[in-house]
């Protein structure tokens, strides 16, 4: 059994946003040749991007040849678009959503689905949270790592993650418009060296602002192995003890005692790294991410689990399928449906 939390989908077609808004920035498709599309954000390409991405029964077809059961589906970190005004981005989430649970419900053995949200407005964000939860049942939603430039630990974004808890929904953090981009105009350092960096500051944000803290039954899962916290985590340890007057200022408990307060993916491509990962946050709280059907994925999810020797079959069997249940709130559904098979 694999579950895949981390993977991404998009409509095979979407309205043309910049016209339809009236404002530039939005991303465009163009289907420029046969199962093969471009993403163009004003002009520029930002992505070619292949049939995979939109096409379901491909994807079904791929997830059986590399023994993936379930893949659990979010939009494209750049379809966020929290930068527009908060009305546009609701817009398009209602049609981003609509697809991925219409694409559920399609294949309901295959896929879960997780929505986005108008992040900027905590009213619509809560709004349409319900709707995914309550109309088009969805397990959660993807969140962004910052929310035009608002940390996580943000008041109007607890007040979103405190609906998340009290309706039950995963939260599934995934980086995007990277911090020193400005800075980063080679070598696809924004994917290699921001995106890591993204993420340990999202993880870091909820932690010293107490979100954590303070939603206790909240569930959480960061992408790519929770970036660079893992790996330093000994310097933000130490900054939290040496200077506590600023590190300490909203939350005085040390950071070290929220692993296992939240999962991450197993995202890091490093058998070394993979280790160290499970042995630091616990092997109930790495879950199965592969990023499919992108190139900086793992392109059979689950190989480098499953290639660890040290790893016993209970603890493959937590990392490829069972953990991800956790997350999801999903386990007696597919326990009940492993039984059944």
């Amino acid at each position: 059994m694999k579950i895949d939390v981390h993977t991404h989908i998009l409509p095979e077609n979407w309205p043309d946003l910049n016209a339809k808004y009236n404002v530039k920035g939005f991303a465009t498709i163009d289907h420029h040749k046969h199962g093969c599309a471009k993403m163009m954000i004003d002009g520029r390409l930002f992505r070619e991007i292949q049939e995979n991405s939109w096409n379901p029964g491909v994807r079904i077809g791929e997830c059986s040849k590399t023994g993936v059961d379930i893949q659990v589906l979010s939009t494209v970190p750049v379809m966020f678009n929290y930068w527009a005004k908060a009305e546009q981005t609701y817009d398009l989430a209602r049609y981003l959503n609509d697809h991925i649970a219409q694409v559920v419900k399609d294949n309901p053995d295959r896929f879960i689905g997780l929505g986005t949200l108008p992040m900027q407005d905590t009213k619509l964000a809560v709004k349409e949270l319900e709707r995914c939860m309550r109309e088009l049942n969805l397990a959660g939603i993807e969140v962004g790592t910052h929310i035009h430039g608002k940390n996580l630990d943000d008041e109007n974004i607890y007040e979103i993650f405190q609906a998340c808890e009290e309706i039950g929904a995963s939260v599934f953090i995934h980086p995007w418009d990277m911090l020193g981009k400005e800075r980063m105009d080679k070598y696809w350092l924004p994917w290699l060296v921001g995106m890591p960096a993204e993420t340990s500051l999202a993880i870091c944000s909820m932690i010293f602002g107490g979100v954590f803290e303070k939603l206790k039954n909240l569930r959480v899962c960061f992408a790519h192995g929770g970036g660079s916290f893992p790996f330093t985590l000994g310097r933000i340890e130490h900054g939290f003890n040496v200077r506590p007057d600023l590190v300490a200022s909203r939350n005085s408990v040390n950071p070290r005692e929220y692993l296992g307060s939240f999962y991450l993916d197993s995202l890091v491509h490093d058998e070394r790294a993979l280790e160290f990962l499970i042995n630091l946050i616990g092997e109930d709280h790495v879950v199965m991410g592969s990023d499919y059907p992108f190139p900086l994925g793992e392109e059979i999810p689950g190989k480098l689990i499953e290639s660890m020797s040290e790893l016993n079959m209970q603890v493959k069997e937590k990392l490829l399928w069972k953990n991800a249940a956790e997350f999801l709130g999903l386990t007696e559904l597919i326990k009940a449906n492993v039984i059944g098979e």
